[in-house]
């Protein structure tokens, strides 16, 4: 089943683009004209300071409190950050742009703000005022949060196709359950993650799916997104059942 509508209850979260670059020391001077180009979307703007610290010991017999933080003078990482008020995050370092969305519910079908259309146009305007050599990495990552009706094995392997080990271990004596795989697909790589959750006796499902493509021409970072969607989409739909696109087609809660 291929996915091509836009769902009025979706299981997505958080939706995060990202493109490393090399360290481009001439950011800081152009920042304010990539500034000018998203103002319209993005009004509320700061310069945020992220300090990396470097934990120094002498040995293994050394006790924690024996260690001392040190922190290298040029260890200051600078972030510019851009945010809407629809709920969507501009973070930008000598090295990196991310775009954090809470907002958007589809990446390219019609019916709502898409948003390959947010990340075409922030990365645009990027590139209009700052020169990128090359992306060393391009990475798209889905977060969804999805409901666990009822919990038991049987109830639960109708509604999702598990990775977890219920054919060990009962969902209703399960704390925490977790698996991991990271994997190469064609020339890229996808680090999937899922994860049971209880909050306030609130049970539920994370699917967590980052793709990433390392050094992509800067004038093909739009073919390379969509492939790194595509990736994640079939995954997901690998991952869920019927019961959830019923779920995802019901009313907001």
């Amino acid at each position: 089943m291929t996915i091509d509508e836009v769902f009025p209850r979706p299981t997505v979260k958080q939706v995060i683009f990202q493109i490393r670059y090399p360290n481009l020391f001439y950011l800081d001077s152009s920042i304010g004209d990539f500034q000018l180009k998203i103002m319209k979307q993005f009004q509320e703007s700061a310069e945020l300071f992220k300090k990396q610290f470097i934990l120094a010991g002498l040995g293994p017999e050394q006790q924690l409190a024996d260690l001392s933080t040190e922190v290298k003078p040029d260890s200051t990482q600078k972030i510019w950050q851009f945010k809407s008020e629809s709920g969507v995050t501009v973070n930008v370092t000598r090295d990196s742009l991310d775009i954090n969305s809470t907002h958007h519910k589809t990446y390219q079908n019609e019916g709502s703000e898409k948003f390959r259309d947010q990340i075409q146009s922030v990365v645009d305007s990027f590139k209009e005022t700052i020169e990128i050599p090359i992306i060393t990495r391009i990475g798209l990552r889905y977060i969804d949060e999805c409901p666990i009706v009822e919990k038991n094995n049987e109830r639960f392997s109708e509604w999702y196709n598990t990775t977890f080990p219920i054919n060990r271990f009962k969902i209703d004596t399960a704390i925490e359950m977790d698996t991991k795989s990271v994997v190469e697909i064609e020339d890229c790589f996808l680090r999937f993650i899922e994860s049971l959750r209880v909050d306030n006796n609130n049970h539920k499902l994370i699917l967590d799916f980052d793709a990433y493509k390392k050094m992509i021409d800067p004038n093909d970072y739009l073919t390379a997104t969509d492939k790194l969607h595509s990736i994640i989409i079939k995954e997901f739909e690998k991952s869920i059942q019927e019961p959830v696109y019923e779920y995802m087609r019901g009313q907001p809660e």
